[in-house]
Formats: structure tokens, C-alpha cells, sequence
């Protein structure tokens, strides 16, 4: 197999017909370039150059190299730009995958402000439920996830974002509730609405639940966060929702946090992806400029 610092040489000496120039615009000696074109030769047994009144000119046997190192040139030539580009992310793509909430309510900022910075990458997201999400990612679908933890899985790795608080929140139709604080006895006496089954939101208040012994039973499953706080407007229940997902809400008065005498716990979300696969360079800068910017 050919070195292919020789078809570099080549290249040069056949586009610049001289072998100073060749050695000019490679930044090497003229009788490295003459040595170079002599090893090439050598080894596929004939002559590519001929020496004329201006410098040296291509045989016809050279003239047929030329013809296909000039295309494989032109090639290498697009491919580094491109990986300059792609380094520089003036190109390239961001596929994310996650739920329409965590999409809309906490990166949606970020993809933002990280579009107006990066132009010229494109975004793809792909909704889903955890377990979709996690599939879209080991299927090469996606670079990253956005996801609520924990996340046990050996696969993937899991890196930690922003703290949430969910909380239960009623309209005015439960205005009595205001003042109060239920157990949660008192609260399991009201019309729930909740996630649908298999969201990592309505798996966590299932256990804690569980865990005081008593059984979550809503009479409203949605698959939305627009419609657990449009139906708790409309009084149809309380909703159990991620509180800085209604901070508008719970400032206009159109909701209000229904207050229980425990303690919620707080869930965590966490940027999702595979262990030990590269990571494109613009979901790598995505994951560090969510982390570090202080501009959101």
C-alpha cells in the first residue's frame, strides 16, 4: 500500500507543474518532493512526469493518476472543512429525546439560546415516554435523553441536571382547600388526576404513596402537562404536577399548591446517554451549556 503523503506530492507537483511550487505549498524541501514522485514511480514501474522548459509536465500514464487523485483530493479537501465545521459547529446536528414537559417547560430556553449561538445545527427531538426514550437512544436514534431519575441501567450513563418539585394543585372549584393542610387520607377523598401508567412522575407518587400504605387511585389519566393543569382549572380535579411547570399559574391564581402534611420529595432529571459510545460534538457542547450557562 501506497503512503499517501507520495499522491499528496503528486497532487501538487501535477496541479503546480514545477516541484519548487509543490514544495512551497506543501512546506517541505524541493528534493523531498523529487524523492517523493521517485518512490511513487518506483513502485508502480513508470513514469509520471516528464521535465519541460517550465517545470515538469504529466505523462500520459500520470495524466490518468492525476485524474483520479485529483477526486480523491477534492474529497479529503470537502472532508476536513466539513470536520472543521463540525468542530466549530457552524454544521451538524442535536437529537434529544424526552417528554413533551421536559421539552417545553425546562430545555426549551436552553435549545433557544443554544440555536441563536449555534445557527447552523439542526435540531431533531423525538417525544416520548423513560422507556421510549431509553429505546430511541440504544437504537442510535437519538445522542442524548432528557429524563426524570433514576435511571438503573448498565448500558447508560446517567449525568444530573435540575431538581424538581411536584406538588398537588386544585382551582377554584376547591377554593375550601386553600387554608389547609391534608393528610393523606383526607386528600384520596378528592377527585385525582394523573399521569398516564407508564410516566416516571406517576411511577414516583404510586411508591410514596405505597409507601404510607395507602393505593393512588385517580379518575383522570392524562399524558400531557397542559391537560393536568387545564383540567385542574376546570375543577374536574387536583393534579399532581411539576411545580416549576405552573409558576404562572400559581402567580395569577388560576391554581393553588394544595398543601399535605408530609413532605414530597423532590425528583431529579438527568441527561441520558450511551456508556462508553462517542458523543457528537454538538450534543457534548449542548449537555456543557445547559450545565454552565448562567444566561437562563
Amino acid at each position: 500500500m501506497i503512503n499517501y503523503e507520495l499522491y499528496k506530492v503528486f497532487y501538487w507537483a501535477a496541479k503546480t507543474g514545477s516541484l519548487s511550487k509543490a514544495a512551497q505549498s506543501l512546506y517541505i524541501t524541493q528534493p523531498s518532493v523529487s524523492h517523493a514522485i521517485k518512490q511513487l514511480e518506483e513502485s508502480f514501474g513508470i513514469t509520471l512526469f516528464y521535465r519541460n522548459s517550465k517545470g515538469v509536465a504529466l505523462t500520459q500514464e500520470g495524466a490518468t493518476l492525476y485524474s483520479y487523485i485529483e477526486k480523491s483530493q477534492i474529497l479529503i479537501t470537502l472532508a476536513e472543512e466539513k470536520m472543521a465545521s463540525l468542530k466549530n459547529l457552524d454544521s451538524g446536528e442535536l437529537r434529544i429525546g424526552g417528554s413533551d414537559s421536559l421539552f417545553k417547560h425546562y430545555l426549551l430556553p436552553y435549545l433557544e439560546s443554544y440555536r441563536q449561538k449555534h445557527p447552523g445545527i439542526k435540531l431533531h427531538l423525538n417525544h416520548g415516554t423513560t422507556p421510549e426514550t431509553i429505546a430511541f437512544l440504544k437504537e442510535g436514534k437519538i445522542d442524548l435523553g432528557v429524563v426524570r431519575m433514576p435511571i438503573v441501567d448498565s448500558q447508560l450513563e446517567v449525568m444530573k441536571g435540575i431538581e424538581l418539585q411536584d406538588c398537588f394543585v386544585a382551582g377554584a372549584q376547591f377554593a375550601e382547600l386553600k387554608d389547609k393542610v391534608l393528610s393523606l387520607e383526607m386528600l384520596l377523598q378528592y377527585p385525582i388526576i394523573l399521569f398516564s401508567r407508564n410516566s416516571r412522575v406517576r411511577m414516583a407518587i404510586t411508591e410514596l404513596f405505597q409507601s404510607y400504605g395507602h393505593q393512588i387511585k385517580p379518575e383522570i389519566e392524562v399524558g400531557s402537562v397542559d391537560l393536568l393543569i387545564e383540567f385542574a382549572r376546570k375543577g374536574l380535579g387536583i393534579s399532581y404536577i411539576t411545580k416549576e411547570f405552573i409558576a404562572k399559574e400559581l402567580e395569577e391564581g388560576s391554581l393553588f399548591e394544595v398543601k399535605l402534611d408530609i413532605q414530597m420529595p423532590p425528583s431529579q432529571v438527568g441527561f441520558m446517554i450511551m456508556r462508553n459510545m462517542p458523543l457528537s460534538n454538538a450534543a457534548s457542547k449542548f449537555i456543557e451549556f445547559v450545565k454552565f450557562t448562567d444566561e437562563i
